[in-house]
């Protein structure tokens, strides 16, 4: 119970918050009030959350707060399958799972195809996830390296004046990658495995011209890419290798003239046995939860001002 109760009962207070119910505890009972179904709903998370502390499971607010997501998203939902579902256990021993449905099918679609496509907005772990899934791979000894690239596309800044070599030039863009993986892998240990090339991290420009075999290979910020560097990417999968590609659409950072290679290879790899495309929404943001917000924000903005106009005049014949 002080396990699911957290200290000073920050974890019962996080859910009465989430939940809008009240809790209350005296010894090893807990009583909850509240409108009907919330209450209902609260009981069969606590129930949930209680068992699997019996497994081991450390429950961290941040473990808390997403299970409580998923109840307001479907009160029926079973927690307990999620939260086992461990891909990797990380630094400090905090196990990495699926916080979320459409999480779960991304991993198992990792596992079960070559090429797998995670598309939706930012903070929704499509990136974490795959890193994730790439070191336990590579810790199973079902690849023998993993290859980290993103394309070098300035978001609205320039950075060429940056001082340093190629190398130190690229590594702002890189840093992303570099931070998911210190979560994952002690930095002393992250730092041998990169020295011996058993981690690469590269943009993707170094890829032209390579065979990746028995490799895990994943292309991040995949929307900016042109059409001619995605099919270049793709092309480089060799013997026993697996390519996970992540991008969110809205955030492409080409020039206006220039299609997004991820848009197109949405398009027209539709069909082929063993990729798949995994679609992220709002609701799968594992960020703070004003990020899922603001998404939508812009969504309803987005979508506000391409709308047309209900008061244009209608042709004749009932064609505007």
């Amino acid at each position: 119970m002080r396990e699911l109760s957290g200290e000073l009962d920050r974890n019962l207070k996080l859910i009465s918050r989430e939940l809008g119910v009240r809790i209350g505890q005296r010894g090893g009972a807990v009583r909850i009030s509240g409108d009907p179904r919330s209450v209902e709903a609260t009981s069969r998370l606590l129930q949930q959350l209680y068992e699997l502390v019996g497994t081991g499971l450390a429950l961290h607010p941040s473990t808390v707060e997403h299970a409580c997501r998923m109840v307001l998203r479907d009160p029926d939902v079973p927690i307990s399958s999620f939260f086992s579902e461990v891909v990797l256990v990380g630094n400090r021993r905090k196990p990495i799972f699926p916080r979320t449905l459409t999480q779960r099918i991304y991993v198992h679609a990792i596992r079960d195809h070559d090429i797998v496509f995670g598309v939706g907005p930012a903070g929704t772990g499509k990136t974490y996830l795959a890193m994730a899934m790439a070191v336990a791979a590579l810790k199973r000894d079902e690849v023998q390296r993993i290859v980290l690239c993103r394309p070098a596309v300035e978001a609205g800044e320039k950075l060429g004046f940056l001082p340093g070599d190629l190398a130190e030039k690229v590594n702002p863009y890189l840093r992303p990658l570099y931070d998911a993986l210190n979560d994952m892998v002690k930095f002393e240990h992250a730092e041998r495995l990169i020295e011996r090339g058993v981690i690469e991290v590269a943009p993707l420009a170094f890829m032209r011209g390579r065979t990746l075999s028995d490799a895990f290979v994943i292309l991040d910020e995949a929307q900016n890419t042109t059409i001619e560097q995605m099919k270049m990417f793709l092309t480089r999968l060799g013997l026993g290798s697996k390519a996970v590609i992540t991008g969110d659409i809205t955030q492409v950072d080409l020039p206006e003239s220039r299609t997004s290679g991820l848009v197109d290879a949405v398009e027209v790899l539709q069909g082929l046995e063993r990729i798949s495309f995994v679609e992220f929404d709002a609701t799968d943001v594992v960020r703070h939860r004003l990020v899922s917000d603001i998404i939508r924000a812009y969504d309803r903005h987005r979508a506000g001002r391409i709308a047309p106009d209900a008061t244009a005049p209608t042709a004749p014949g009932g064609e505007e």
